[in-house]
C-alpha cells in the first residue's frame, strides 16, 4: 500500500529532513524557464494570453537559449515575478541597474 511522504517524512531522522529540504529548496533555486511555469501553474496557453501572444510564441521562447533581458523581463513578469540581473564574483555580487528602466524606455 502507498504512503503519503509526509508520513515518511515525519519518520526520517531531523538531519535526514534537513538533508531534503535543503536539497529541494537547491532544485527550486535553479530551473529552466518551462520548468517555473509549470511550477507557478500556468500553462503556455494561459502565459500566452497574458503576453498577448500566441501560444506556440511560448514553446519557441522557453527552448531558447538566447533572448533580450525585456523578453525575459516580460515572461518573468507574466509570471507574477520580478527579473533582476546580478552580477556574481568571488568577492560578493552587484545588481546590474541598467536594466531596471528598460520597461519605461520601451513605453516612450
Amino acid at each position: 500500500m502507498a504512503k503519503k511522504f509526509s508520513e515518511l517524512r515525519a519518520k526520517m531522522a531531523p538531519e535526514s529532513q534537513a538533508r531534503v529540504e535543503a536539497k529541494a529548496q537547491e532544485l527550486l533555486a535553479e530551473m529552466p524557464l518551462n520548468e517555473l511555469r509549470q511550477a507557478r501553474g500556468l500553462s503556455q496557453k494561459a502565459l500566452a494570453e497574458v503576453l498577448h501572444v500566441q501560444q506556440p510564441a511560448i514553446a519557441k521562447m522557453e527552448k531558447r537559449t538566447d533572448m533580450y533581458i525585456s523578453t525575459l523581463r516580460s515572461h518573468i513578469e507574466a509570471m507574477g515575478g520580478q527579473l533582476d540581473v546580478v552580477a556574481r564574483f568571488p568577492d560578493g555580487s552587484v545588481k546590474i541597474s541598467n536594466f531596471s528602466d528598460i520597461e519605461s524606455e520601451i513605453h516612450q
